[in-house]
């Protein structure tokens, strides 16, 4: 034995840790001993002792020369040395250069081990060395590059030029790499060099965020003098691209509200999050979210959009690795329009993969799946819980924002078979929301067994036909599809009506083509491919191909056309590519385009594909107005651009938005969510087991699907009907959309709604919004009514339960109405089904007309919508009219609808005029309701002359529809009820009976030729706002005076039921009057047209009426 060996052995006998070491005269070789000493072997016998096969390497800066650029580093692994181009560029990620490397293997018993010792030179600017960190920061910095929870990139620099540790690093790169997401002008490399150029100011801007996010510093603002020293060092900075980068560091620090960094997290993941509140960051791409959490990671990245602090929408994994913060803010807007029908607004998550490059296909989805639980797990590390309903924010964590403990997510594209992934997470972390956290999964509803997103999407289509005289359900029609039948959205759609003759579809792979299509055995075809695992159209049987059709490959070089495609798809070529093909099968003259797959199509003339972010279909995709297609059903998302509608709609194709098509699918989500939190309370107290509420939930799937169902009927019904006189109401839409720019809640640009001169195109050309458009303003007005009423107080009240327990199915409301009215989102709830009732059934910006026209809020009109929907029955009279799909043609049914609303405006402006501003829904409607049942019984036999004649034409004009004769009356009696609430003030008023004041009231109108009047206004041309408010202001003041004169009329005599001498002693007392009055009125009625000016004189002479059977009242008071 040597000399070196007995001190080592001496040495190691000395250190219990060392001794269990298998330590022999073969443990070193000659090399290590003649270039190392005892003294330095025992350290790397140290660190040795903790390399195992979890552990396979490690690093240690053993030596810092006298030049302080000069460094030794050693490197330790287990059974292989680390290969030079490995190590290399570890090194140099850390601006250092090798000048001398040399291996050692190192024996401990069998085990053989390696020692790669480097002497390596820093070249630029270093730091202060710090002899007792900078060993340690290396170590850390190496350990975690190795195994990939840092990235090997020039940030890691920072380490000798800043002596900024690992963990640090870790947060300038990842808003870095938020930057780069939100378009910030500067590269990721031009960032990292200026970082690397100030180290003083690097190193502020991260213990700025240390001491903001530190959660022993709770109380400390300490960092604000941070940030302020950062800007005074700014001013040394000479070049304007450097202060910019330092500007929005800064200012994503001061934006971020929370962060994990300080959360002992478990696992090896090394991802960092932040929660932002991106209302406060620069220059952000619109729509701004309310909030984002981002995910920054060596192996994933993530985001995740909030429309709201209660959202929710799907999480998608991303293959847009540059921009897919840009994809999931396109798609968190559109479902901020889409969950305008649920009680969340909207929000859209994603993330990408980074690491999934060189894996073999077999090991991806377990990868993909992996970074999806990480993914998740991080958002709730920063959000807030409920633990007996209290709120219980997250371990070290120090809050910027207030309580925050809603958080949903959903599946989307790649991540269909997730759910019970996230549910499992959410069930670790004991979030309040237990397996409702993520819709869906093995406990939930299966969205594709359902069908529900695609029947959602097919009430939109068959309402397009029916528009046209067709019923799609009993006569054939051709469609174009986009998908496969292995597809939820496509697959389920092919199979929604038996008359469909699909002669051509594509996906990603195949190009299928039937030209003339055997519709039974086609259906049956798809039926019996929908139910295998997996297929794809190359498992459709040939045989049944119609001639001439067949199945092609997307990668084939040619597809020759046989003379039956060539007549299918207009072409004359007897060859095409097949991206040729498909552009043909787009332009195909069909009934239908049925979109059920990934990706845009359609676009408009006037944008670019790159504006369109889909460059993998680019060579396939076709504008607006060369679509020949009747209709296009939006199964899918983002099929076709919003222009792109615009344009299709504009050259007479039928078109609403992809929101408002597939929103059955959020519906179903969001109500199973809903009805999970009821019942979650249950389980907890033992009321419930949770195989019964699993069972439960299975018997209530059919009805949940038919409400949500009935959501996308409404929906459509009132777009097509608001579209009818989309012409004439032009300027109220005009109104409405400045309205909601000036409230902030709308960007027309970003909506693609006209411009104010397009506008004034428009009206000179008689044109109104398209289907596209007005179905956007449809889920504005939703969202404008939801946000205002969420501030409601009246909300809480009992007059809303029965609104609340509507939105449950039958079977949870029968045992559990209780706990439903104090469910947590009872607010929510009710916001979100009155915004969706008043939409559908009143239309587009009533709440903004009304308001203009009474000064009520959102919540005074709520509340008069429910008194006069009670007072009149409409719910039953609208569910009658509903049922005549088919029987009564669109557009007569949408005049009756019409015609209800016509009665609803008018009895909700009376009520917001007439009652005190906090008047109680309940007592209005008990004051109002059983009159207003007598009154319908006998308005038609009170009524005389031209009201009378009215009555019998309009009841004519119902019956003519082809309404029910029962449903003709009922309509006609309700619709003529719009002075009800007059007649019943007058009735109370006097204490006398409703029948004789009706009498009287009708009379009068009949005398004073009151129905010219009203005709005439509602005959006058709006052209502006302002002709409109003036023109309601003259309506209103003509009730209102009809009102008080029949009341006068009424007190002339002792017995109110005398209405007849009443009139006669009226008309003999103001003999002079009304002779002048009968004068004006014969020569206005004679004149061809009556404007503006000729009315309000009009409506002057019944005033003066009134004013002088006041006095006359007075006279005969007093005496």
């Amino acid at each position: 034995m040597n000399n070196w060996y007995k001190q080592l052995f001496k040495r190691v006998d000395a250190n219990p840790e060392l001794t269990r070491l298998k330590i022999s005269e073969e443990t070193f070789s000659e090399n290590y001993q003649g270039d190392f000493s005892v003294e330095d072997a025992i350290p790397d016998l140290e660190v040795l002792a903790t390399i195992n096969t979890r552990n396979r390497a490690q690093a240690r800066l053993v030596k810092i020369t006298r030049d302080p650029k000069n460094y030794s580093i050693k490197l330790f692994t287990l059974k292989d040395t680390i290969p030079l181009s490995q190590s290399m560029p570890v090194f140099e990620s850390m601006g250092l250069q090798v000048l001398i490397g040399r291996p050692y293997r190192i024996r401990l018993g069998n085990r053989n081990y390696w020692i790669n010792h480097f002497t390596l030179e820093r070249g630029d600017n270093i730091c202060d060395v710090d002899l007792e960190k900078i060993p340690r920061y290396f170590s850390e910095l190496f350990e975690s590059i190795w195994k990939k929870r840092s990235e090997n990139d020039d940030f890691n620099h920072l380490l000798f030029s800043a002596c900024i540790k690992a963990k640090k690093i870790q947060i300038l790169r990842a808003y870095t790499a938020y930057l780069q997401q939100i378009r910030f002008p500067h590269s990721r490399e031009y960032i990292i060099e200026t970082l690397n150029s100030y180290p003083e100011i690097t190193l502020l801007l991260v213990r700025s965020f240390i001491r903001k996010f530190d959660p022993d510093r709770v109380g400390s603002d300490s960092h604000l003098q941070l940030f302020g020293e950062i800007e005074e060092q700014l001013h040394s900075i000479e070049s304007l691209d450097h202060d910019l980068i330092y500007k929005r560091l800064l200012n994503l620090m001061d934006a971020t509200v929370r962060t994990n960094y300080f959360q002992d997290s478990p696992g090896d993941s090394g991802h960092l999050s932040f929660k932002l509140d991106s209302t406060r960051i620069e220059q952000l791409p619109k729509p701004s979210p309310m909030f984002e959490i981002y995910v920054y990671a060596a192996r994933f990245e993530g985001i995740h959009l909030r429309g709201g602090r209660v959202a929710r929408g799907g999480i998608r994994w991303s293959d847009r690795r540059e921009d897919y913060r840009t994809e999931v803010l396109g798609l968190m807007k559109a479902q901020i329009v889409k969950n305008a029908v649920i009680v969340p607004a909207g929000s859209k998550g994603g993330f990408i993969t980074k690491q999934i490059a060189h894996l073999p296909a077999s090991e991806v989805y377990g990868e993909v799946q992996a970074c999806y639980a990480l993914y998740i797990s991080a958002l709730l590390e920063l959000t807030d819980n409920r633990v007996d309903d209290k709120i219980k924010t997250p371990p070290r964590t120090r809050i910027h924002d207030s309580a925050d403990p809603y958080l949903v997510v959903a599946a989307d594209k790649g991540t269909a078979a997730f759910s019970d992934v996230a549910n499992g997470i959410s069930k670790q972390h004991g979030f309040w929301l237990d397996d409702a956290f993520a819709s869906g999964g093995s406990q939930g509803y299966d969205h594709k067994k359902m069908g529900i997103t695609a029947r959602g999407a097919w009430e939109s289509v068959k309402r397009h036909f029916r528009g046209l005289g067709r019923n799609i359900q009993r006569e054939p029609f051709s469609v174009v599809g986009i998908g496969d039948m292995s597809g939820d959205v496509f697959g389920n759609g092919m199979l929604l009506s038996p008359c469909i003759q699909l002669v051509a579809a594509f996906n990603h792979m195949h190009i299928f083509v039937d030209p003339k299509p055997d519709i039974k055995k086609s259906f049956k075809e798809r039926e019996r491919m929908f139910g295998l695992t997996r297929s794809t159209w190359n498992d459709y049987n040939r045989k049944l191909i119609s001639k001439g059709g067949g199945i092609f490959l997307r990668s084939a070089k040619q597809i020759n056309l046989t003379p039956e495609i060539r007549q299918l798809i207009e072409c004359k070529q007897d060859h095409l590519t097949p991206n040729e093909l498909i552009v043909y099968i787009l332009k195909a003259q069909v009934d239908l385009i049925w979109n059920g797959g990934i990706g845009t199509y359609i676009k408009a003339a006037t944008e670019s594909d790159s504006e369109v972010s889909d460059k993998s279909n680019d060579p396939i995709r076709i504008n607006g107005r060369q679509v020949r297609a009747k209709a296009i059903g939006e199964g899918g998302n983002l099929g076709v651009t919003q222009r792109g509608r615009i344009e299709y709609a504009q050259a007479g194709g039928l078109i609403y938005t992809d929101s408002i098509d597939n929103s059955a699918g959020v519906n179903c989500s969001d109500k199973e969510v809903n009805i999970k939190i009821l019942l979650s309370q249950l389980v907890k107290s033992g009321r419930l087991s949770s195989k019964d509420r699993n069972q439960l939930l299975v018997e209530m799937t059919d009805e949940i699907a038919q409400k949500c169902l009935f959501n996308n009927y409404r929906q459509t019904q009132i777009i097509d009907s608001i579209e009818q006189h989309a012409a004439l109401n032009m300027y109220q839409h005009a109104r409405f959309m400045r309205h909601l720019e000036e409230e902030k809640i709308l960007n027309r640009r970003l909506e693609h709604l006209p411009s104010d001169k397009q506008i004034t195109d428009r009206i000179a050309k008689n044109q109104g919004l398209t289907h596209p458009e007005l179905s956007i303003l449809l889920s504005y007005s939703k969202l404008t009514y939801k946000n205002a009423l969420l501030e409601a107080s009246s909300l809480t009240e009992d007059c809303y339960d029965a609104l609340l327990l509507g939105y449950f199915p039958r079977l949870i409301r029968k045992r559990y109405a209780d706990e439903i009215r104090k469910h947590p989102l009872r607010k929510e709830i009710i916001a979100t089904i009155l915004s969706n009732q008043i939409a559908n059934n009143i239309g587009i910006g009533f709440g903004s007309r009304i308001r203009e026209e009474t000064g009520a809020t959102i919540e005074d009109i709520a509340k008069a919508y429910v008194v006069c929907v009670e007072v009149f029955d409409l719910y039953d009279t609208w569910r009658k009219l509903e049922k005549l799909d088919n029987v009564v043609h669109e557009t007569d049914r949408y005049d009756c609808f019409q015609a209800v609303s016509g009665l609803l405006e008018r009895s909700i402006s009376w009520l917001l005029r007439n009652q005190p501003a906090d008047f109680s829904v309940s007592e209005v409607i008990a004051r109002y309701k059983s009159d207003t049942k007598i009154l319908r019984k006998v308005i038609s036999s009170v009524m005389v002359g031209q009201s009378r004649r009215n009555y019998l034409a309009n009841k004519r004009r119902f019956i003519k529809y082809r309404l029910p004769k029962a449903l003709a009356h009922e309509l006609v009696d309700k619709t003529t009820l719009a002075s009800a609430f007059d007649i019943i003030e007058i009735k109370s008023e006097l204490h006398t009976d409703i029948e004789h004041v009706a009498r009287l009231f009708f009379v009068l109108s009949e005398r004073l030729q009151l129905h010219w009047i009203r005709d005439a206004i509602s005959q006058t041309i709006v052209r502006t706002h302002w002709n409109h408010l003036a023109i309601l202001n003259l309506r209103n003041d003509l009730h209102a005076n009809q009102h008080n004169l029949t009341r006068l009329v009424l007190q002339i005599v002792e017995n109110k039921r005398h209405t007849n001498k009443a009139m006669a002693i009226w008309e003999e007392h103001n003999a002079t009057a009304l002779q002048r009055y009968d004068g004006i009125l014969n020569e206005f009625s004679a004149m061809r047209s009556c404007d503006f000016p000729t009315i309000s004189v009009a409506v002057s002479e019944v005033r003066r009426l009134v004013q002088l059977g006041k006095r006359e009242h007075a006279r005969i008071e007093a005496s």
